[in-house]
């Protein structure tokens, strides 16, 4: 049977990659990397071939759900190794995981590299406390009668239990569209009829995490909602609750004004 090897890209580019990885990359028979549920820096993936000595075959939203490609190539290398790049953590996503069943019911084995995500980066950046996070949040691109209550809900219901919200913003890297921290400040918002976070209440928002240009900023939503906060990848955290009097010193430095 063939392994397939989930490797982790962390947040910024292929240098993030442990020595261990690159180990395993250049043994490899096939290497598929998926940059749509992150990003890296531009020419991550090309300079990564170049180091491995072999080509790295993107694959679409649509290839990763259907598994086909790397099913075939487990298939093709039935004693062999394939490699599944990640950008972030493999597993911070359900369709990894699906894959991973879908390799062992045609009875592959599976390997699994760990890097950093934003999951947990996010919280460690800003100095809040891990265990102190709820559900995370994934909050879409506006559609013309498409607007789900579910981030609003779920953001309500971590803020009455004291818990603090990661909230994920939609990419398409295919169409060059990333959701920004200022207009999903604007959409946590509400609206008259469905309001959500209040104008007053607290809130970070960190950019670019991983890479040189990392920087993150606190204070009311409605003052922060109409910044720049610069080049994506970005996400917003809201607080939940009274802060412990380390968050609070550590959030100090990011406060605006």
């Amino acid at each position: 049977m063939a392994e397939l090897w989930f490797v982790g890209m962390g947040l910024g580019d292929e240098r993030d990659l442990s020595l261990r990885a690159m180990d395993v990359l250049r043994g490899l028979d096939a290497v598929f990397a998926e940059e749509y549920t992150s990003l890296l820096a531009p020419g991550s993936l090309e300079r990564l071939s170049t180091s491995i000595g072999k080509p790295v075959t993107r694959l679409g939203r649509e290839s990763v759900e259907d598994a086909g490609a790397v099913l075939t190539a487990l298939d093709t290398h039935p004693d062999g190794r394939v490699g599944f790049l990640v950008a972030g953590d493999p597993f911070g996503a359900t369709t990894h995981v699906a894959l991973r069943l879908a390799a062992e019911e045609r009875g592959h084995r599976w390997r699994y590299l760990p890097n950093a995500s934003i999951l947990t980066t996010a919280a460690s950046y800003l100095g809040l406390m891990h265990y102190r996070f709820g559900r995370t949040v994934s909050l879409p691109f506006p559609e013309p009668n498409f607007q789900p209550r579910s981030p609003m809900d779920l953001l309500g219901r971590n803020f009455e239990q004291g818990l603090h919200t990661l909230v994920l913003l939609d990419l398409r890297p295919s169409e060059s569209r990333f959701l920004s921290a200022g207009d999903a400040l604007q959409i946590l918002g509400g609206t008259s009829e469905a309001p959500g976070v209040p104008g007053d209440r607290l809130v970070a928002v960190v950019a670019r995490l991983g890479t040189d240009q990392a920087r993150a900023w606190v204070g009311p939503r409605r003052e922060l909602e109409g910044m720049d906060f610069g080049a994506p990848l970005h996400a917003v955290v809201v607080p939940g609750g009274e802060l412990h009097f380390e968050e609070e010193a550590a959030l100090a430095r990011f406060r605006r004004g």
